[in-house]
């Protein structure tokens, strides 16, 4: 489902956050992407390596640490929208593009994007692609907004060579124009090998325990609207999640667009007191620092020491983030091609 919103551009120069109840101190560096896109996807490999997607069929990598940001485009994608990017190394990435019909596609690179394979070309004119996550580098699933009153998930066990819809038999009914928000590719989630969670713009969770073979769905206490909804979900681990959104027309309000869960998604509690400040569009646990979480949207961010439990306003605003696997760096993107490296300090 598409979803824009105004983003605020905000002077980032190389600042930190300060540190305060206990939270990580973040440093912000500023690079240089070379594009002028809206970046909607991340995914950070190492401390050196980073893959950004966005509007315009961009599709970038940084191998320096960000200090050089080179094109790894798809040739005749100029009209597509990268929504997501999901990276398994320098070498091997998976691009979805999203859109009504042909529009919603996921390409493969198997050489650091000097070839891009069309794995998946959508035929059905009501589908809509969202976002998607990997387990590991074979198995993987996406996300499509409802059709007729059906949840579109697909399933890859062969490294995308085959993309398979799940029945509708396994899945739960959908609510009328239930899907997601397609705003920073974060609303799949996957644990281990057979975990995963799914956001929807109706303020539920999907889950599936059994990497895709049955599924469970709950509604969270997560305000919902034309505009609001789940934009993001990240788990610690198998028990431990938190879900955020807000109202994207209405970026600065604040009332209830975050929860969390201790039990796998089992159940949901509103964090209202100490919550998050405004629409966030991703959240992320921090690799290196297993209580902290930090949530983004384009108006600003927020962090938290306690699982999710309270949170703090820090300043940057960005519409995506990832750090890379047990690593103290991550990459934040937004409009305009902004990207800034984000280090994490004690």
């Amino acid at each position: 489902m598409i979803r824009t919103s105004t983003a605020v551009v905000l002077a980032l120069g190389a600042l930190s956050s300060a540190a305060a109840n206990g939270t990580a101190r973040l440093e912000w560096q500023p690079q240089q992407s070379g594009v002028t896109a809206r970046l909607r996807g991340v995914s950070a490999v190492s401390d050196r390596t980073a893959w950004a997607s966005g509007a315009g069929g961009t599709i970038l990598r940084t191998m320096d640490g960000g200090a050089t940001w080179q094109r790894r485009s798809i040739a005749g994608t100029e009209r597509l929208d990268f929504r997501d990017i999901d990276a398994i190394s320098a070498v091997v990435a998976y691009a979805l593009s999203i859109g009504p019909g042909e529009a919603s596609r996921i390409y493969k690179t198997p050489d650091g994007g000097e070839r891009w394979e069309l794995q998946f070309a959508n035929a059905d004119p009501k589908v809509f692609l969202d976002a998607m996550a990997f387990w590991d580098s074979e198995r993987g699933i996406a996300f499509s907004d409802s059709v007729d009153g059906q949840f579109v998930i697909l399933t890859t066990v062969n490294g995308g060579r085959a993309w398979e819809r799940i029945p509708s038999e396994r899945l739960p009914p959908a609510l009328p124009g239930e899907g997601a928000f397609a705003a920073s590719g974060t609303n799949v989630a996957t644990i281990g090998r057979t975990l995963a969670w799914i956001g929807t713009t109706a303020g539920r969770v999907l889950r599936t325990a059994d990497a895709g073979q049955t599924w469970s769905i709950v509604k969270t206490p997560v305000r919902t609207g034309e505009a609001a909804g789940i934009f993001s979900i990240a788990f610690r681990d198998a028990t431990h999640g938190v879900v955020v959104g807000g109202d994207y027309k209405n970026e600065r309000d604040a009332v209830e667009n975050v929860a969390v869960t201790k039990d796998g998604g089992i159940a949901w509690s509103l964090v209202s007191n100490h919550g998050l400040s405004g629409y966030r569009s991703v959240v992320a646990w921090m690799p290196v620092k297993p209580q902290d979480v930090l949530a983004i949207g384009p108006s600003g961010a927020d962090i938290s020491a306690d699982a999710g439990a309270t949170w703090m306003p820090v300043a940057q605003g960005f519409d995506t983030l990832s750090f890379a696997p047990r690593s103290r760096t991550g990459w934040a993107t937004g409009d305009q091609g902004r990207i800034a490296k984000v280090t994490i300090h004690d």
